[in-house]
């Protein structure tokens, strides 16, 4: 039916016990539940929203412009095809060389993830590399970039072993290279993890990690944990700054 409401659909997860701040968050973007499953841990909701319609008028004035450039390029296409000289010998293709792309070449572990989100192209994150770790932000950007990966320099905060493992820890990391002074920026966390999961690459790779070592973060972005304010990130690789 022409009048059928069309919606879009999204699905995210909250640590439980949260689920009503998420929520919140969700509608005042537009969003309705349409189903909560209850997890041990955590709660799967389910949300829509109507898709936003293209206006007609646009619609219109976007078909008139690409009827009329249509219109100038076979007339361009034209004129340039008869004032050629029919003498005229054809350049090889051999000889149009292309000069090497100035855009810098992404690091190795930048390159095995897709729209890597960084402070330089995404504002949003930028912003959030400069919040407290128990502002509104970081449930809003965990909310909409879940799943997705980051990158960013930063440096440990914090190295403890992870319950009773002496080669499993909890890493606490943070923006910036002041190790356990961070002041600025949220609590992220690597929870339950070895040396090895860190995926450390770099020109000289140490053989042990500790707090104040600077790195360049790569991960994916995991949960915020309302509650103790940390920000959960599963590690994608760790280069050595």
């Amino acid at each position: 039916m022409a009048d059928e409401i069309k919606y879009e659909y999204k699905t995210v997860r909250a640590v439980r016990g949260t689920n009503g701040l998420m929520i919140s968050k969700m509608q005042k973007d537009g969003w309705e539940l349409v189903e909560q499953t209850q997890g041990t841990l955590r709660s799967t909701l389910s949300f829509r929203r109507p898709k936003k319609p293209l206006p007609w008028p646009l619609i219109g004035a976007l078909a008139a412009v690409l009827g009329i450039l249509a219109i100038i390029i076979g007339v361009a296409s034209a004129l340039s095809g008869g004032g050629e000289k029919q003498d005229k010998p054809d350049k090889p293709v051999a000889a149009a060389s292309e000069k090497p792309s100035a855009t810098p070449t992404p690091t190795a572990a930048e390159s095995t993830a897709t729209e890597v989100i960084t402070p330089q192209n995404n504002p949003e994150f930028a912003a959030l590399l400069k919040a407290d770790s128990c502002d509104d932000a970081n449930l809003d950007f965990a909310t909409r970039h879940a799943g997705q990966t980051v990158a960013f320099n930063g440096s440990i905060v914090n190295m403890a072993p992870h319950g009773d493992y002496d080669t499993r820890y909890d890493f606490l990391l943070g923006p910036g290279d002041k190790g356990p002074n961070t002041t600025v920026g949220p609590h992220f966390k690597y929870e339950d993890v070895n040396t090895l999961d860190l995926k450390l690459t770099g020109k000289k790779i140490p053989a042990t990690v500790g707090a104040g070592d600077k790195f360049r973060f790569v991960a994916e972005v995991g949960e915020f944990n309302a509650a103790s304010c940390l920000f959960l990130l599963d590690p994608v690789a760790t280069e050595v700054r």
